[in-house]
């Protein structure tokens, strides 16, 4: 909603200079008789129509790329396995059910991996499933990566008692530990593919983007274990400067996620389970994608599947659509296709294969997100919110 913006007293050079650097505040007008802590306060609330509008002409552009996405990439590869339906009634539905199953395994990897990451301490499996494939649901529906799905894990893991930094601190490892392993599934896919297959410069991209992704996941290791105190001082000014932040509680949080990540690297144990699950997430969805193209008729060739796999799902890493929507679909047929698959086996299995693990998880996601925020567990957790507002208990997280 628009605010209605006052008048704002003539400015100090300080605060002319930041609408001068920003070039989002209104023109200096008279001064008024509310004095310079309203006049900062109005200004910092006309400053938030830039954010505003760039969040609609997001929404818009992501809305045009959806029906670009839709109309010529999914509608031709849709009219090609309508093509193909006669392969439906080849396929032996004991391999579809395996398929099925190989991705409800990899579903509970990932459980498992984020169960790693938060304990000790950490709530129940079940309860984390339920977290993840809400999370999930989000992702799929939403714009903006993996964002709106880590804040939907975030709320859910702060009512499950879970500490907000160590909640922050489990998703942000779950997700980087799972993308450097993804990246090093593909690499070593890749040092046995080219000399058999050639080079293609989709390769090129691929490994581009994950070097780039290691490398910060790698100086943001090295900054939290080596110079926490430094960071901690450094985000502590930077917080100083930002609305509605407390420098002491960035601070302090930023001392827990280096803690936690110290404890992580100390225990080898834990940090060798994190990546065995991270990896079994990905190879059993990789496995699936293997079991919907053979019970199509194609047994395709383990190295290629996963130079495909990688290539897609880490170009779907660029948040564009929902869940990579249109970008996995397209990559994986024409790399499979590329690989001697035949485009009719290559579509219809892919668009299988996206139904359970893109589609499928939306409606199931839902339910397992009414179940947290309506059943007993909800229950609880408001109970407690509002216990804390009123002074009577501890607040959550």
């Amino acid at each position: 909603m628009r605010e209605e913006v006052e008048p704002r007293p003539q400015a100090t050079p300080a605060v002319a200079g930041a609408g001068a650097a920003g070039g989002a505040g209104p023109e200096p007008g008279p001064t008024t008789a509310t004095g310079p802590a309203s006049a900062a306060s109005t200004d910092w609330r006309s400053r938030l129509h830039v954010p505003h509008v760039r969040r609609e002409v997001r929404w818009t552009a992501t809305t045009v790329v959806l029906i670009f996405v839709f109309e010529y990439v999914l509608l031709p590869e849709i009219a090609t396995a309508r093509r193909s339906v006669k392969l439906l009634g080849q396929v032996n539905v004991l391999w579809l059910v395996l398929a099925v199953l190989l991705e409800g395994l990899a579903l509970v990897s990932y459980a498992e991996l984020t169960h790693t990451v938060l304990s000790p301490g950490a709530p129940s499996r079940g309860r984390l499933l339920r977290i993840n494939m809400s999370s999930l649901a989000a992702s799929h529906v939403l714009p903006g990566g993996t964002a709106p799905g880590t804040a939907v894990a975030y709320r859910l893991l702060l009512e499950a008692d879970v500490p907000g930094s160590v909640a922050g601190f489990g998703l942000a490892t779950q997700g980087v530990g799972s993308a450097v392993v993804l990246n090093a599934l593909f690499w070593l896919a890749l040092i046995v593919s080219i000399p058999l297959n050639g080079y293609n410069p989709l390769y090129g991209i691929a490994a581009a983007l994950g070097v780039l992704m290691l490398a910060a996941f790698a100086g943001t290791v090295i900054l939290l274990t080596r110079g926490k105190a430094g960071a901690a001082e450094r985000l502590h000014r930077v917080a100083e400067h930002v609305p509605l932040v407390n420098p002491d509680t960035v601070s302090a949080v930023v001392q827990k996620v280096a803690d936690r990540l110290e404890v992580l690297l100390r225990d080898r144990r834990l940090l060798i389970d994190a990546l065995i699950w991270a990896a079994a997430n990905w190879l059993f969805d990789a496995a699936s994608l293997w079991v919907f193209l053979f019970a199509f008729g194609k047994a395709v060739f383990p190295v290629d599947l996963l130079v495909a796999y990688g290539l897609a799902n880490i170009l779907a890493a660029i948040p564009i659509t929902p869940g990579g929507l249109g970008v996995v679909e397209v990559t994986l047929t024409a790399t499979l296709v590329g690989f001697g698959v035949p485009r009719s086996i290559a579509g219809v299995g892919v668009l299988a294969w996206r139904l359970v693990n893109f589609w499928l998880p939306i409606p199931v996601g839902g339910i397992c997100y009414g179940t947290l925020r309506f059943g007993p567990e909800g229950r609880k957790a408001r109970a407690r919110r509002l216990a804390s507002r009123s002074g009577n208990g501890p607040a959550v997280g």
